[in-house]
């Protein structure tokens, strides 16, 4: 784990030096720490926003004093960029491996949505920082969906082109079947509280999260793929 994580802050930092990263990002010491710090990060900005949420309160949640995560981040604003541009990376990342393996149009489809969602379950508070920074209308929002999603949105409707053109799929428009399969996993982590008071349980819990993966293939097996095609 701890070497993965400082290959993935190596390369956010690599790409990213012209914006003035902290040098104890750009080598970092201590990447288990930053990592822990990352994911306080994600919680407290997803839960407060930039405005509310506070340095001190992510240090112990991380488990680390102010002195030590000023020393990788010199600011709150900075450790806001650095902790979105690492969850973008990384999604866009995990999703290009499993896109980047040979198969069939659907076989290339399933993997993407299961990366998708192993992406969405270690990182459950994505869909609330990308809605908050969807309404900041911020001028950081453009580089984002320029460098990672763009990307992504390409591939994506390539492969249902290709799936439509090889007889594997439906005749569907390629970018809203592409913003529905977003939006059947992105919805189910970031409705997890109204879930839980409808539900009474815990929608997140590992057991029910694999019941919904389950349903979302079920689902695109049966509303994408022609008779064909399924179970290839």
């Amino acid at each position: 784990m701890g070497s993965a994580i400082h290959s993935s802050l190596m390369n956010v930092a690599s790409r990213l030096r012209e914006s003035k990263l902290p040098a104890g990002v750009v080598q970092p010491r201590r990447p288990g720490t930053v990592q822990r710090i990352l994911r306080a990060a994600e919680e407290n900005f997803a839960e407060c926003g930039l405005a509310g949420a506070r340095i001190g309160a992510i240090a112990r949640a991380a488990g680390v004093n102010k002195a030590l995560l000023y020393y990788y981040f010199s600011s709150k604003e900075e450790l806001y960029r650095f902790t979105l541009t690492t969850l973008f990376r990384q999604l866009r990342a995990q999703t290009s491996a499993a896109l980047d393996r040979p198969g069939t149009p659907r076989q290339r489809l399933l993997r993407y949505i299961n990366s998708y969602f192993d992406f969405m379950m270690a990182h459950p508070n994505y869909p609330r920082l990308f809605e908050r920074e969807l309404m900041s209308q911020e001028p950081r929002l453009a580089g984002l969906v320029q460098e990672h999603l763009r990307p992504l949105h390409r591939r994506i409707t390539s492969v249902i082109r290709a799936g439509i053109a090889e007889g594997e799929f439906r005749r569907v428009n390629p970018q809203h079947t592409l913003f529905s399969l977003v939006a059947m996993t992105v919805f189910y982590f970031a409705a997890a509280p109204v879930l839980t008071q409808l539900w009474h349980h815990d929608p997140l819990a590992p057991r029910r999260v694999a019941v919904r993966r389950r349903a979302i293939l079920d689902f695109v097996e049966h509303a994408l793929f022609l008779p064909g095609a399924r179970k290839r």
